[in-house]
């Protein structure tokens, strides 16, 4: 950098600033809490008498961080409250009008005529708690104590005034602190259950907060330094590892048995071994000793429904380890393979197609027709179609599918059919008529089932009324009223006058003749007026009958009452 000087008789000449040369350092501290200071530092002064000058203190990225105005402040800086990291230490002359020259500014962007010094380095170095040596370690859990041992700590960059072994978990919880490596050697990892334990050394100053069993290394406050860590790894019993199936098995009666299950035993460990066989909630049903025990059992025998096939591996002391416990509930030192799976499937009688199927109860046959079944995944050696009520009251056993669509649904009356396709194996008890399909002991499966509403004749709905008469000798008779037809069925129509015990007293054709009636001549009493549907062969329809004593195919709408006072 230049600048220039003049007298009075020449013109001005340009100028090098010079800052000079620092002598001293390099200097090193250990960041532990104590103050540290430099000294011994000198400036050789370049050739910049008139300039302004400053010591300027950076980090390596010469982002500034103070500006002591002489070499007494500069030896008068604490640089260990800094932390740790790396100072620099330069000597600074400069013109008026220099921009950037404040702390949290960088040198680099200094603007203006200056020149920097040669830099002095300081080191602020961390602690240092040297260097572990030994494992990793690998245990089993199985309730025999597990000790590390070769752990040696290489000491020779070690500083600090305190120093202890840390335990702590895979996340940094502390779960000890050993006081020597004497103490760590003694420490039984296999209490600790399954997990991951790490070892460090762990050196530190007065005022460390957070150094205690339950709380966490990443926690502490002060100054302090952690070596590296050696691994413990406390590993859970191995029951190795299962292949086979999964099964399929279909129960019908017929013994069923797994084969070609194996057993990876390459990784097996534990004193004791047996298998175990649960169903999809691992309720224990049963415990047999060896492979060809399991390969013996009669999985059909079980019932439909999912077996889970396991090998177990456990120390002795294990509790829960019996029929009709849960492998949830095991207390000890165990472990389980992988599990095989074993489907005990229902028979399958397919599934059919077709309905639902809306008949009117009219004395006229109805059958059902276009029922399908698909039996692609059928299963069972006996098969036959079922019909029953809306209960599951077993009306009929039609063999096969045409028999079904040969049954007159109009002949059993109003209600509901449900119809079924069954298949079963030999044994099968109560699969007969009259039998509820709930009640049926054996081997069997239902398909979904298909509708038969039977339903009886529809007669509409009246609207009008009620009519209120006074009986005087002069002629009353009803008006405004209408027949709802929308839904009507059947082949006959009439209306149909009772008193209140439904008996007979008229059977006015239409609703035209119902309004010319004369209600006032039957004298007190009440009158109901009724829209009937019928077919032909009703018996009991004429003046002096009961409605009750119907007989033949009919509806009967709702009633009109007229009061006669």
């Amino acid at each position: 950098m230049f600048s220039c000087s003049e007298d009075d008789d020449q013109q001005p000449q340009p100028v090098e600033l010079d800052a000079g040369t620092l002598s001293g350092g390099p200097f090193t501290f250990i960041v532990d809490g104590t103050p540290d200071m430099v000294t011994g530092i000198t400036i050789e002064p370049g050739n910049s008498p008139d300039s302004n000058r400053t010591y300027v203190i950076t980090d390596d990225a010469n982002n500034i961080l103070g500006l002591p105005p002489t070499l007494s402040d500069v030896e008068g800086v604490d640089f260990d409250a800094a932390g740790t990291g790396v100072c620099f230490i330069w000597y600074l002359v400069y013109e008026d009008g220099l921009t950037g020259l404040e702390v949290g500014m960088n040198t680099d962007d200094f603007t203006g005529e200056y020149d920097l010094s040669n830099s002095i380095t300081v080191n602020r170095n961390g602690l240092n708690a040297g260097t572990l040596s030994g494992g990793p370690f690998s245990f089993t859990v199985d309730g025999t104590p597990d000790m590390v041992s070769g752990i040696t700590l290489d000491d020779t960059g070690l500083n600090g005034t305190n120093q202890t072994y840390v335990i702590t978990d895979d996340a940094n919880n502390i779960l000890g602190l050993p006081p020597t490596l004497e103490a760590v050697e003694g420490v039984d990892f296999d209490g600790a259950g399954v997990g991951i334990c790490f070892i460090w050394h762990l050196t530190y100053e007065d005022g460390l907060t957070g150094l205690e069993a339950g709380s966490n290394v990443s926690d502490f406050s002060g100054n302090y330094a952690l070596s590296n860590s050696i691994t413990v790894n406390r590993n859970a019993l191995n029951a190795g590892s299962l292949a086979g199936g999964p099964y399929n098995f279909i129960v019908d009666g017929t013994p069923d048995m797994v084969s070609g299950i194996s057993l990876d035993a390459t990784e097996l460990t534990g004193s004791l071994q047996r298998w175990v066989i649960t169903d999809d909630q691992n309720n224990i049903l049963g415990l047999p000793p060896t492979l060809e025990a399991v390969q013996g059992v009669d999985f059909d025998a079980a019932g439909v429904g999912v077996c889970l096939i396991w090998h177990i591996t456990y120390e002795d002391g294990l509790v829960g380890l019996e029929a009709g416990k849960n492998v949830a509930d095991l207390d000890g030192f165990y472990g389980l393979s992988n599990s095989v799976t074993v489907n005990r499937n229902a028979l399958n009688a397919g599934s059919l197609t077709g309905g639902p199927y809306n008949f009117t109860v009219d004395g006229t046959p109805d059958m059902v027709s276009g029922i399908s079944l698909d039996a692609t995944e059928l299963t069972g050696s006996l098969q036959r179609l079922v019909i029953t009520d809306d209960q599951n009251n077993i009306l009929g056993l039609p063999p096969t599918l045409e028999a079904v669509e040969g049954v007159d649904f109009d002949a059993a009356g109003v209600g509901v059919c449900l119809i079924w396709h069954i298949t079963y194996e030999d044994g099968l008890v109560g699969l007969e008529a009259g039998k509820n399909v709930a009640d049926l002991d054996g081997f069997y499966g239902l398909s979904n089932s298909v509708t038969v509403n039977r339903n009886a004749l529809s007669a509409g709905t009246l609207s009008g009324g009620p009519f209120t008469i006074t009986v005087d000798g002069t002629p009353d008779m009803v008006s405004g009223i209408s027949l709802d037809a929308s839904e009507l069925t059947g082949t006959n129509q009439t209306y149909v006058i009772t008193d209140d015990q439904y008996n007979i007293l008229g059977l006015p054709p239409t609703l035209e003749a119902v309004e010319g009636v004369d209600f006032d001549a039957a004298g007190v009493g009440i009158c109901l007026i009724w829209h009937l549907t019928y077919e032909d062969g009703l018996t009991g329809l004429q003046a002096g009958m009961n409605l009750n004593n119907l007989d033949g195919f009919y509806g009967v709408s709702n009633s009109i009452m007229v009061t006669r006072n």
